[in-house]
C-alpha cells in the first residue's frame, strides 16, 4: 500500500544520514514533497510575519516556489526596459544586502549562461536587469533572458546564499561566527536545480554542489537533494560518500513509495526500463494513446544508441522498415492538433504491441535486461 507525501516526509526526517539523494521522474511530486517536508520541519506560524529574523529558521530550501520570488516587469508600454523583480524576503536580503554577494552571483551566472550576459542589480537589490556586453564598453539594450537562463540566475543567488551559510556554520564556536542567524538550521532541501542546463554545465553544477555539501562540517545540518536527471543523480552519487539513495514513485491512486536504491541510475532505475514498463502497462490495461508512439520512438532511439546503430529506424523489421518509420514519425510528431485524435485506431494499437515485441524479442540487449 502506498503512502502520502506527508508520510514520505516523515521517513526522510527519521533518517539519520547527512545526505539523502532522491530520484523521481518528472511529474511524480518532488516539489510537493519539498513543501510537505518544509511544513513538517517548520510549520508556518500565525505570527511568522511579525518575526522578520532568520534566527528561527530550521530549513533552507530551493524549489519551484523559490523561483516564484523572482518575476518579470516586462515594460509592456515601451518594450524597452524589462526587469526581473525580486520579492522582498529574508534570504535574498541577507545574501545581497548584508553579505554583498552580488559580484559572486554575477560571476557564477555568467559561467552557467554566457560570459557576456551581464546582470545589473538595482541599488536596493529589489530588481535586476540584463544586457549583453559588446566588447566596446557599450552594453546592449536591456533584454529579457530565456527561462533556462532565468533558472540559472536564481540558482546562482541560492548557491551564493548556501555557500555563505555553510562557511558561517563551519565556525565551530557559535560566539565566533559572523552571524548567529543560522544557528538553528537543521535541513537544506534542494529540488532539481538543473533546468535547461547542457550536460557540461549540469555536471559542473553537480560537482560544485557536492563540494559544498562535503565542505559542511556541522553534522547537525542534513541535506536532501531531489532530481529527475539521471546524469545529475549519477554525478552526486559518485561524488558524495555516506549518502542514502531513493527512488520516489507515484501510483495511480495518488499514493507514493520511497524505495531505497543501492546503485547509480543505470543500475537502479534506467529510463529505458521505465519507458518499457509504461508501454507494457498501457498494452495490458488496453489504454494505448497516441503519446505512446512518442515513448516507443524514444525507446527505439535509446536502444539504437546503446547498440551503436546510427539510426533508430534500422532496428525496425526489414520488410516493413519504411512503412513503420513513417507511422512512428507521423504519430509522434503530428502538430495538426485540430486534426489529431487522442484515441488511436485498433490497427495503431496493434502496431505499438508489434513494435515493442519486436524490440524485446529481436535484440539480445533486451533479452539480457529481462
Amino acid at each position: 500500500m502506498g503512502k502520502t507525501l506527508t508520510e514520505i516526509a516523515q521517513e526522510l526526517r527519521a533518517t539519520n544520514k547527512k545526505v539523502q539523494l532522491i530520484y523521481a521522474f518528472n511529474g511524480t511530486g518532488k516539489t510537493r514533497l519539498s513543501r510537505e517536508f518544509k511544513q513538517l520541519i517548520a510549520p508556518r506560524a500565525d505570527d511568522e510575519a511579525d518575526r522578520p529574523e532568520l534566527v528561527s529558521k530550521k530549513i533552507l530550501y530551493y524549489n519551484a516556489f523559490t523561483e516564484d520570488l523572482f518575476y518579470w516587469d516586462n515594460d509592456l508600454e515601451q518594450d524597452a526596459d524589462p526587469k526581473l523583480k525580486i520579492q522582498p524576503n529574508l534570504f535574498t536580503n541577507w545574501v545581497l544586502r548584508d553579505q554583498g554577494q552580488d559580484r559572486n552571483i554575477i560571476t557564477k551566472f555568467q559561467h552557467y549562461a554566457n560570459e557576456k550576459l551581464t546582470p545589473q542589480f538595482s541599488e536596493d537589490f529589489s530588481e535586476v536587469s540584463f544586457s549583453l556586453e559588446r566588447g566596446d564598453d557599450e552594453p546592449s539594450d536591456k533584454l529579457k533572458i530565456s527561462k533556462g537562463e532565468e533558472s540559472s540566475f536564481i540558482w546562482s543567488v541560492f548557491y551564493a546564499l548556501l555557500d555563505q551559510v555553510i562557511s558561517t556554520l563551519n565556525v565551530a564556536e557559535p560566539s565566533e561566527r559572523e552571524t548567529n542567524q543560522f544557528d538553528h538550521l537543521e535541513y537544506i532541501f534542494i529540488d532539481d536545480p538543473v533546468s535547461s542546463l547542457d550536460e557540461n554545465h549540469l555536471i559542473e553544477l553537480a560537482v560544485n554542489l557536492a563540494g559544498l555539501i562535503k565542505s559542511s562540517q556541522l553534522t547537525s545540518v542534513k541535506f536532501i537533494v531531489t532530481t529527475h536527471s539521471p546524469l545529475f543523480y549519477n554525478v552526486l552519487f559518485n561524488e558524495l560518500n555516506g549518502k542514502v539513495c531513493y527512488m520516489l514513485e507515484r501510483f495511480e491512486d495518488g499514493t507514493f513509495a520511497l524505495t531505497e536504491k543501492k546503485g547509480d541510475s543505470n543500475t537502479s532505475f534506467s529510463y529505458h526500463l521505465y519507458l518499457k514498463r509504461t508501454i507494457e502497462q498501457a498494452i495490458v490495461e488496453s489504454q494505448i494513446q497516441k503519446y505512446h508512439f512518442t515513448l516507443l520512438r524514444n525507446l527505439y532511439e535509446k536502444t539504437a544508441s546503446f547498440l551503436g546503430y546510427p539510426k533508430w529506424s534500422e532496428l525496425l523489421p526489414d520488410d516493413k522498415q519504411a512503412y513503420l518509420n513513417r507511422i512512428i514519425q507521423f504519430t509522434s510528431h503530428s502538430t495538426l492538433s485540430s486534426e489529431a485524435v487522442a484515441e488511436p485506431t485498433e490497427q495503431e494499437k496493434q502496431t505499438v504491441r508489434f513494435l515493442l515485441d519486436h524490440l524485446k524479442n529481436t535484440y539480445r540487449f533486451w533479452q539480457e535486461e529481462q
